[in-house]
């Protein structure tokens, strides 16, 4: 195993899940860019997105880009490709917890299922993420970065959206926490918290998209609602040597939709 990320065009090995698609392609993207060697993960569905996108990091950067399949809820296939990327890349120094889903339903209509099946992925998706990263990077002892995905609706309830709300709320608070215990490590652990942004899963939910867009857009102090180049440069930022100093925080990345 590699103990060094000091190479000139080698920063570190960064693995992001849910990256088939929005923001975490445009993470994956964005690392790339920045001289990580590079892992991306979605379910078996969204292989030939995944296919796509490795595709063009390599036509791009001529590097290879690690391909895992894989579904963040199930511990033992977390572990599983944590070891993968180890093996083939020679170690794990950021750790991007994307991938989550969004049902979006009234309270009183969300059933049980609904609701556990958004915890599943979202919150313990997550939890296991963070874990065996952490694992690996404190083996490694040379720190690391630990990312998840928050929400503005993770500071900020909204009707429609109560179990996604919960476990937005949930990735705060664990994420908190973990900082806490790996600080010591010299690992970091923030989220990034999006307002709308332009994404697949946001079409999704849309409905009448231009309608929902403009109510989206007039919620924001800018004007508009983002893109997810925008939530790519704060991992960019929170992945530096420069936001060493940085952790345990959930940054709201809104357009001003409101201000903590």
């Amino acid at each position: 195993m590699s103990t060094s990320t000091t190479t000139p065009n080698h920063k570190g090995v960064a693995f992001v899940t849910g990256a088939a698609a929005g923001i975490g392609r445009a993470i994956a993207l964005r690392l790339a860019d920045d001289g990580y060697e590079l892992a991306v993960n979605d379910l078996l569905r969204s292989k030939d997105a995944l296919d796509q996108l490795t595709h063009e990091i390599f036509e791009k950067h001529g590097k290879k880009v690690e391909s895992v399949i894989g579904d963040v809820s199930v511990e033992s296939e977390v572990e599983a490709m944590i070891a993968c990327v180890v093996e083939d890349l020679g170690g794990l120094d950021i750790m991007v917890a994307n991938a989550g889903i969004c049902i979006m339903l009234p309270f009183m209509e969300t059933t049980l299922e609904d609701w556990e099946r958004q915890f599943s992925t979202n919150v313990r998706g997550t939890y296991l993420c963070y874990k065996y990263a952490g694992q690996q990077m404190i083996s490694q002892g040379r720190g690391g970065r630990i990312i998840g995905a928050s929400s503005v609706v993770g500071k900020q309830g909204e009707p429609l959206m109560a179990a996604y709300s919960a476990t937005k709320f949930a990735i705060r608070g664990l994420t908190q926490a973990v900082a806490k215990e790996f600080g010591p490590y010299g690992i970091t652990v923030n989220a990034y918290a999006p307002g709308a942004i332009d994404t697949p899963l946001l079409q999704n939910l849309a409905g009448n998209k231009t309608e929902f867009y403009e109510q989206e857009s007039k919620r924001a102090a800018l004007g508009h609602i983002g893109t997810p180049a925008e939530i790519a440069s704060i991992v960019s930022y929170l992945v530096s040597p420069e936001a060493h100093f940085i952790t345990g925080q959930s940054i709201s990345v809104n357009g001003g939709r409101f201000f903590d």
